[in-house]
């Protein structure tokens, strides 16, 4: 039996709440019509209409339980707590599986082994079935490779030790955030056979032509923000590394054209800039607006008890943001209204300025 909140573990927990409430008023109506048909100071016909009130009761109650009780394992279900419905060596099998592949990062397959092993399955049979999952060959997809290949498949243990000793030459290295240090990074390296001493190979390879780069250019990507671990995974793998760097180069230009203005670069708001695809040029006539208006605007903030940051006008001028153009609208409004325009074409212009995209 299903119900419209199966899956749905918040609306399964009201379910559950509401016939709890229901079966204890429908107990309660059971022994009372019991306890009338009891009496035995009522007619046999009383006698029989309140049995047949109890016996109404009575069916009722077990249609509720059994209600109840499948929405109770479905919420068991949809909150992955499948060992609440397994019993003695079925659920020490289920807890010993689902770990055990819960540690390869598999924990999504919890579903599949309840029902293998609620099923009968022994521990190992069940083990088997779960590596003809789709979800299990995409995890050690350089098994499959190597399948192709007609090499031996490795093990999970020797797969995720292999996984574990590529990363651990890539954090040695230093290597930026995101290159290499996805357990999909490795699959190609895992199906084509390559060990760790020749990837260990490769980076060193990579560090001594970042050593021995140019000093000139090594000099002018520095100043771009490109760090020499950049440069090492782009001599490590240029089309993967190609997109950091590219990212990196595209942050630091929009971070200079803030210095330029005497402005505040902050990194990961640039980052988020040069992600939207602001350009240079958009960011140096942005932040140039953005200086011009900065002192007048700010004083027109402190006199009306308000403020206005570099990063709101950031939001106004960059992304369009309403209420930050709302606000610088109506303080060059107000100081309008106020002065009749006297304080100078810098505050008149304020307000119908658009955003630098």
């Amino acid at each position: 039996m299903t119900t419209p909140a199966d899956g749905n573990p918040e609306a399964l927990q009201l379910l559950l709440r509401k016939y709890d409430n229901d079966i204890s008023h429908q107990r309660a109506a059971v022994a009372k019509y019991k306890s009338a048909a009891a009496n035995k100071s009522i007619s046999a016909k009383a006698k029989a209409a309140f049995q047949a009130l109890q016996a109404k009761a009575q069916k009722t109650l077990d249609s509720t339980t059994k209600i109840r009780a499948t929405t109770q394992t479905n919420y068991y279900k949809a909150t992955g707590q499948y060992d609440k419905l397994l019993s003695g060596t079925d659920r020490d099998a289920y807890a010993a599986i689902s770990t055990l592949f819960k540690s390869y990062g598999l924990e999504s397959l919890a579903g599949k082994v309840y029902e293998f092993v609620k099923n009968g399955y022994s521990p190992d049979t069940v083990s088997i079935l779960l590596q003809d999952t789709k979800e299990y060959k995409e995890r050690f997809a350089g098994n499959e490779l190597r399948k192709k290949a007609g090499l031996p498949v490795l093990s999970a243990g020797e797969y995720l030790a292999t996984e574990a000793s590529y990363q651990q030459i890539m954090q040695q290295a230093g290597l930026p955030s995101g290159f290499y240090d996805q357990h999909s990074d490795f699959n190609n390296w895992i199906g084509g056979n390559v060990s760790p001493s020749e990837i260990q190979t490769r980076v060193d390879l990579a560090s001594q032509a970042t050593v021995l780069a140019n000093p000139d250019y090594k000099k002018a990507l520095n100043a771009m923000g490109i760090a020499d671990s950049d440069l090492t995974a782009y001599f490590l793998d240029q089309s993967k590394a190609l997109p950091y760097i590219q990212k990196a180069a595209a942050t630091a230009q929009i971070g200079a054209q803030a210095l330029h203005n005497n402005l505040a670069f902050d990194q990961a708001y640039s980052e988020s800039l040069a992600t939207q695809g602001i350009t240079a040029e958009q960011a140096g006539q942005g932040y140039s607006q953005i200086a011009q208006e900065a002192s007048t605007i700010g004083n027109l903030a402190s006199i009306y008890g308000t403020t206005y940051g570099q990063r709101e006008a950031e939001q106004a001028t960059f992304e369009g943001n309403a209420g930050a153009i709302n606000k610088r609208k109506q303080l060059a409004s107000r100081e309008r209204g106020q002065f009749s325009g006297g304080v100078g074409t810098g505050a008149s212009g304020l307000s119908g300025r658009g955003g630098a995209r």
